[in-house]
């Protein structure tokens, strides 16, 4: 009976903190997609005459014809709010429009090329940086050996914009010593294709942009996590346990428990700076993710890929930050006994 009490005076307060949780990612959304919308049209140029030019059409009244057909098709003979009006409802049908870039590909087909190999950047170096440098980091606060390694490669590493060590590893792991191959996303001598040849050559290229993001991402988690234990083991409840005779053990978890915390929430807030670093370094490495798109959106002055792209970047964001979310009210009953009192 009490545990069905206690159910009911936690479900309400959880259920009305992720509705209003929805509701603030949904007008950030909103927001976002608009700035998304207008930014590519800020842009000096005109992508219906670049397209034109790329033609090589010599007769003007063929290249005037060629440029009313296109301005027509994009929608950019109309009014601007008009267009605005149009893009969210073909967003709503799941219409991204069609590339100026390699038209007429759907912009839609061209991100679900590229997204695999950003994703597949991504996640594991935002998983394994948090995961070895929240380990690194712990262990450093407890052993002098390693806070005097640990800290300052973790200063060096948090320091070096990720174009920096991308340059760096590309120099020396590539061209140096031979090991890894500096741009593409795998030879051009192989087909995609399911193949074990592929996966190698696939992996093969992947190492240097994943370690790229892995290192810079690593040394600030650690830095992080060894200043949060030591805080937790100078504070007045360790000193407390210890004066009880607790064994240092279980004050050390203690002490992790309480320091992953603001980790947790410092992972959401690094996504933004995550995204971004993984894109400068796909385009230091020639890597066929979003990154590369985009700088070749931008080229092209292709509004529509331009805006796909961020849009799937937003959308990732947005969604990482609401699993956080719910993660932290998951490993930190504080925040549900809040809710709880708040609610009674």
């Amino acid at each position: 009976m009490a545990r069905a009490r206690r159910g009911t005076s936690t479900g309400a307060p959880l259920r009305r903190y992720f509705a209003r949780k929805l509701l603030v990612y949904a007008l950030t959304f909103v927001v976002a997609v608009t700035v998304n919308w207008m930014i590519p049209r800020f842009m000096p140029g005109d992508p219906v005459a670049s397209m034109v030019s790329r033609a090589r059409v010599s007769q003007p009244e063929a290249a005037e014809a060629m440029h009313a057909y296109y301005n027509n098709l994009f929608g950019f003979d109309e009014p601007v709010w008009q267009q605005y009006l149009h893009f969210w409802s073909a967003l709503l049908q799941g219409d991204f429009g069609l590339s100026v870039w390699v038209f007429p590909t759907p912009v839609s087909d061209v991100l679900l090329d590229a997204l695999p190999y950003t994703l597949g950047l991504m996640i594991p170096a935002v998983l394994l940086s948090w995961i070895v440098g929240n380990w690194a980091g712990a262990l450093a606060a407890r052993r002098k050996v390693l806070d005097n390694t640990v800290l300052p490669a973790g200063y060096l590493l948090t320091a070096m914009p990720y174009m920096w060590i991308a340059v760096i590893l590309a120099w020396a792991l590539g061209s140096k010593a031979g090991w890894f191959p500096i741009s593409g996303g795998y030879s051009l001598d192989i087909q995609p294709s399911w193949t074990l040849d592929f996966a190698l050559d696939l992996a093969h290229h992947w190492v240097l942009p994943f370690l790229s993001l892995f290192l810079v991402a690593l040394g600030g988690w650690a830095i992080g996590m060894r200043n949060m234990i030591i805080y937790e083991l100078e504070s007045d409840y360790s000193s407390y346990l210890s004066a009880l005779g607790a064994p240092q053990r279980l004050i050390r978890r203690y002490a992790f428990r309480n320091a992953v915390l603001p980790q947790v929430t410092g992972l959401a807030l690094q996504l933004g700076v995550l995204v971004a670093g993984a894109l400068v370094t796909e385009i230091v490495f020639a890597y066929p993710g979003l990154g590369s798109l985009i700088l070749a959106a931008i080229q092209n002055q292709d509004f529509f890929l331009l805006q796909g792209a961020f849009l799937f970047i937003v959308i990732g964001v947005l969604i990482a930050n609401f699993v956080i979310d719910v993660v932290y009210v998951l490993v930190d009953p504080r925040t549900r006994t809040g809710m709880a009192g708040g609610q009674s």
